[in-house]
């Protein structure tokens, strides 16, 4: 059966709805607080999103989509479970969203001539493209690496200044991929992130400004 383009457009929309809500509550959370915080809703709307962004990937035979989830997904998990979130979750919708990516490989997997020529073979998408739009995906997702990294050494979830920048970087390579795609959902959940990205960064200058004076006074 045929899938409509705009059914799979409509699904890409709605992930990168959830991942552009993550970041406007992160980003007011964060204005509130005069400093970059890490709420739980942002990690709970970026696995909604990124299962349904796999999807999307998925059913438009892009790897590049499909790898940047697969690395970031069980990070989203993680920090949901030091923030005693993951625990609240009913046990069987545990194993379900936990198994969700094992069961993608495995099906993958399966049929390894029809993955090299769906996802690998693309003619939509070049190897040279290909690589491209995988770099920006594993740049962009090595953020969450670098996030995991940070915050298990301090066991808590923290959001530091590595992770906004290295967002941007990723973010850029992205949205060029997507414009060469030509495709919307790309370009667009991407574009909405910059301003929070550049934001987050200014708003953990002016943090450590604000330490410092205190520090200047109380010496």
């Amino acid at each position: 059966m045929q899938i409509s383009p705009l059914f799979v457009y409509a699904i890409g929309f709605i992930a990168q709805g959830f991942f552009s809500a993550r970041m406007l509550i992160q980003w007011i959370l964060s204005e509130r607080a005069k400093k970059v915080v890490s709420p739980d809703l942002y990690w709970i709307c970026g696995l909604v999103g990124s299962i349904l962004l796999f999807i999307y990937g998925w059913m438009r035979d892009d790897f590049a989509i499909i790898l940047g989830q697969l690395i970031s997904f069980y990070i989203y998990i993680w920090n949901l479970d030091i923030k005693k979130v993951w625990q609240r979750i009913p046990l069987l919708f545990r194993i379900v969203i936990g198994a969700l990516p094992l069961v993608a490989i495995c099906f993958m997997l399966s049929d390894v001539p029809h993955f090299l020529s769906s996802f690998l073979h693309n003619k939509a998408v070049s190897l040279p493209l290909l690589i491209w739009g995988s770099v920006g995906q594993i740049i962009f997702t090595l953020r969450f690496v670098y996030q995991w990294f940070y915050s298990y050494h301090r066991h808590e979830s923290i959001l530091p200044i590595g992770f906004w920048v290295i967002s941007l970087i990723g973010s850029s390579i992205i949205v060029s991929y997507g414009v060469f795609r030509w495709d919307p959902v790309l370009i667009l959940g991407q574009s909405v992130g910059f301003l929070t990205y550049i934001r987050n960064i200014v708003l953990f200058h002016k943090e450590q400004k604000q330490e410092k004076r205190i520090e200047d006074h109380l010496s």
